[in-house]
């Protein structure tokens, strides 16, 4: 059974017309999908419909989290400046009623599972962009969160940041298995993060194929050298290239 659905969603925006649709897309618990297109095909969009940040102009969303279990990662870390990276991480639990010295012993855990033990009173200005997005990456995970929304949180970091923090995310998820939505432009990542990627078409967004990647999760060592990963890169770069085609 699918944790969330698009169901035949269309979503018009008012001046701009039809942003996204009609898309239909199931996530299976503990599944990861790569959503990739260009840029205005409505993934974003897609992502916010999935979170309930938004609603459908026409169709349904169906999602099975409770309140509280899912979580959204942005491509900026939107961290509260004049606060610890250990008050940032606490927050989510914070504001849902969890006593304070509760909710930063369990912020100090996730700090610690992202790599930034002994950071616990760095405040955002303190920390590399490698590091904030690991405390954002905190924040969303300390909730124990069923279903994880990533809208191309790596796209502002440089190559080797981006690659450790892939595979720190897939050891994450190897520990609680939620279902994740990997938002990206860039297809290698896309194939790496994912056991199936979506390709979208140009805005209004469409699915125009979706491939399975063989491999594990999280990747062995040398995994991008592998066949299968090359194949499925050619695939879904071949799929994306026809999709960006301007329709007949």
């Amino acid at each position: 059974m699918s944790i969330a659905a698009l169901e035949d969603v269309e979503v018009d925006y008012p001046g701009r017309g039809r942003a996204l649709g009609p898309v239909s897309l199931a996530l299976a618990a503990g599944e990861i999908v790569s959503l990739v297109g260009p840029s205005g095909c409505g993934k974003s969009t897609a992502l916010r419909l999935l979170a309930g940040l938004e609603g459908p102009s026409r169709g349904r969303v169906r999602r099975t989290p409770g309140r509280g279990e899912t979580s959204v990662v942005f491509q900026a870390p939107t961290l509260a400046p004049w606060m610890s990276a250990q008050a940032n991480a606490a927050l989510p639990l914070e504001l849902a009623g969890t006593g304070k010295a509760e909710a930063r012993a369990q912020a100090a855990e996730a700090l610690a599972r992202v790599g930034l033990a002994g950071h616990e009173a760095a405040r955002p200005a303190q920390l590399s962009g490698g590091m904030a997005m690991r405390v954002s990456l905190a924040r969303a995970l300390v909730t124990q969160p069923r279903l994880l929304l990533l809208d191309e949180p790596f796209a502002a970091l440089d190559e080797i940041t981006r690659r450790a923090l892939a595979d720190d995310v897939l050891a994450l998820w190897s520990e609680s298995r939620p279902a994740i939505v990997f938002v990206t432009h860039n297809v290698e990542e896309a194939v790496y993060m994912a056991s199936r990627v979506v390709v979208m078409s140009r805005g209004p967004g469409r699915i125009a194929g979706e491939f399975a990647v063989e491999g594990p999760l999280p990747r062995p060592h040398g995994f991008r050298a592998s066949e299968p990963f090359r194949r499925a890169v050619e695939a879904v770069s071949n799929a994306l290239e026809a999709a960006m085609e301007p329709a007949a």
